[in-house]
């Protein structure tokens, strides 16, 4: 049974959505078990780059790795591991994921998700992701709440499904995400209010004085602590997130990675209207020179970003 429509997908890539979707759908089913399917969120060691990894973090990764074999995706790259695999020797896709965003909230049933970034395969396994951003050809999240979202593009738009529980099949839900251009929502972890630079204290100050100062209107601040929850809010109603650059030690360029984190996401935000910077330049017109580098991330309706950028100078 096919877990997605294939007349929406582009037929090469048909055989690599559907082995994301099928084990998307298979692992809602993990997490929707929650504590009866195990310790999902115990800590079971680091990855290359020190981040704790929780169980099941380890578990997508292998269960994501295992179902791509056999699509035409030659190399494979994932936060959970230090290095590219080569899948399948003939294939023509480099697919780069996060395999569970979100592992801080993995006990206290909030949103977490998959996120995944397909580039054409180029002439060695480090070439094919250290590319412009602007090389995807396909960029997704797959959201496990309330409700498993899939929400992709291909380059004409973002596009939404909603896994069916009853028919085990991601339904189409909406043609073409639209995120507004306005908001009055921002998202940033106010906890390092401290460390921030100039113009991001400035920006949220700006906030904080509502319809008495700047904006000439009240702003609500947000905060969940997992990328694809915040994604999905701010591509369903707008808004802003934020996570800058600050003084910290390791935090020098945010903690967000470009490869897995910020280039798909910023190309799904772009798709559906919006804009994503890394404080002053456009996402899609960077280059990752690390396979695990970080970038700072602001994204979200174009108004705001580009008001953040006004006030970096």
């Amino acid at each position: 049974m096919t877990t997605i429509d294939p007349a929406r997908i582009p037929e090469n890539l048909r055989p690599v959505i559907e082995a994301m979707c099928a084990t998307g759908a298979q692992l809602s089913r993990v997490i929707a078990r929650g504590p009866l399917a195990g310790k999902l969120g115990a800590g079971v060691g680091e990855n290359s780059d020190g981040d704790q990894q929780k169980a099941l973090d380890v578990m997508a990764d292998e269960m994501f790795e295992a179902a791509l074999r056999g699509t035409g995706v030659k190399y494979y790259a994932s936060e959970e591991q230090e290095d590219v695999l080569t899948l399948d020797e003939g294939g023509t896709f480099a697919l780069a994921t996060d395999p569970l965003d979100g592992s801080s909230n993995i006990d206290v049933n909030v949103t977490i998700g998959t996120i995944f970034s397909i580039f054409p395969v180029a002439d060695s396994a480090t070439a094919s992701f250290l590319r412009p951003a602007r090389d995807q050809i396909c960029a997704g999240y797959i959201a496990y709440g309330p409700q498993t979202l899939l929400a992709v593009t291909f380059g004409a738009g973002t596009v939404l499904f909603v896994l069916d529980p009853e028919t085990g099949r991601f339904e189409l839900a909406e043609e073409k995400m639209d995120l507004p251009v306005a908001a009055k929502e921002f998202s940033i972890n106010a906890s390092n209010r401290r460390h921030w630079g100039q113009a991001v204290l400035a920006y949220v100050e700006e906030n904080e004085r509502g319809k008495d100062g700047p904006k000439g209107k009240d702003m609500n601040f947000r905060w969940v602590g997992s990328l694809v929850a915040e994604t999905h809010r701010i591509l369903t109603r707008g808004g802003t997130f934020l996570y800058p650059s600050d003084s910290r030690k390791g935090y020098e360029n945010g903690r967000l990675r470009m490869v897995y984190e910020v280039g798909p996401m910023a190309f799904l935000v772009e798709q559906a209207g919006g804009k994503a910077t890394d404080g002053v330049t456009p996402i899609m017109d960077l280059t990752a020179e690390q396979l695990h580098e970080r970038r700072p991330f602001v994204f979200g309706s174009a108004e705001e970003v580009d008001r953040i950028a006004e006030l970096r100078g």
